[in-house]
């Protein structure tokens, strides 16, 4: 979630380029995956699976130390597994990330993020919380994928925004045979159901968990975005192409070469969208409007610039929505 609170987090993106990033600036050999389906195909193409990260619109709701409001589950203040509460905001993502990763048996980790975890052992969430915010190269691993802001408009006196819908991302996951959802926003681990390990497992519950969720927002609402934690594929990828290079099985090794080389190219393509957030654009936006303006077509542009703000001003409102013209 996000406010204009200088807690020194920033946002960050549903992306997971961004997620695989930032596991691996914390030493842990998982990679993100996008998720469009919850059918059992899709799933089964990427197991092993360790959790599924839900992005969703944040509205409130009347959690209370009773329930936990929309969600299909029930708090359980005995929750003996990590989950640590968010206390600053903007920092919903890297702490979803973290209730997964504390709850994963032997997961190699780097050596700051095994001591914070080691550290934080017997502590309640919201004293987990805070001592995960203010780890300062946590911090920084959170924010090296943002984009820079270089541009203060503080002291301007700018008439303020309208309120922008906030997002907030939670955490589902199979913990000591039961499906959890972890949300720092809420008191306590929010517990579904057991599953058993036949069939889906636990992704059959996380499935109906999730859609009962999505289904308590209008029909035909799409503020959503699924992601799933994932063993990295690449290096039982290449154990299998060297077994079937060796087999001599010449049909097989063609496929599992064509996956990786898919694998591969969504990596490269991962390592070019985090280098343009990293970039620090505000140079090449002035070079490009001092040439515009030099060549007599600045006018033009700004022009064509107020135009489509109107346009969008329009299309706000007749969704019902607000704009401020300025």
């Amino acid at each position: 979630m996000s406010d204009d609170d200088h807690s020194g987090w920033q946002l960050t993106e549903s992306d997971p380029g961004v997620f695989t990033e930032l596991l691996k600036s914390l030493g842990v050999p998982l990679i993100v995956d996008d998720l469009y389906s919850l059918d059992s195909e899709t799933l089964a193409a990427l197991k092993p699976l360790h959790a599924l990260i839900f992005l969703f619109k944040w509205v409130p709701t009347s959690d209370s130390d009773a329930g936990p409001g929309t969600s299909s589950g029930a708090y359980d203040p005995e929750f003996a597994g990590f989950f640590a509460h968010q206390v600053v905001n903007n920092a919903c993502a890297t702490l979803a990330v973290l209730n997964a990763l504390g709850n994963i048996p032997s997961l190699p980790t780097g050596p700051q993020l095994g001591e914070l975890l080691s550290f934080t052992t017997g502590m309640d969430p919201q004293t987990r919380g805070l001592v995960i915010t203010s780890a300062d190269w946590l911090r920084e691993a959170h924010n090296s994928l943002s984009p820079p802001s270089a541009i203060s408009l503080e002291g301007l006196n700018l008439p303020k925004k309208t309120a922008e819908d906030a997002y907030h991302f939670v955490v589902y996951l199979p913990v000591m045979g039961a499906l959890y959802e972890l949300d720092g926003l809420k008191p306590h681990a929010v517990r579904h159901s057991a599953y058993s390990d036949e069939g889906e497992g636990w992704i059959k519950v996380a499935r109906e968990a999730i859609e009962a969720r999505i289904n308590t927002y209008p029909m035909g609402s799409l503020e959503f975005s699924l992601l799933a934690l994932r063993d990295d594929p690449l290096p039982p990828l290449q154990a299998q192409i060297k077994k079937a290079q060796e087999a001599g099985n010449g049909v097989l090794e063609n496929e599992l070469l064509a996956t990786l080389t898919n694998e591969n190219a969504k990596r490269e393509r991962w390592a070019f969208e985090n280098s343009l957030r990293r970039h620090n654009h505000v140079g090449l936006v002035h070079a490009l409007i001092a040439a515009m303006a030099k060549a007599g077509k600045l006018k033009e542009a700004e022009g064509k610039a107020k135009e489509a703000m109107k346009e969008r001003i329009e299309k706000r409102k007749a969704r019902g929505g607000d704009m401020d013209e300025d």
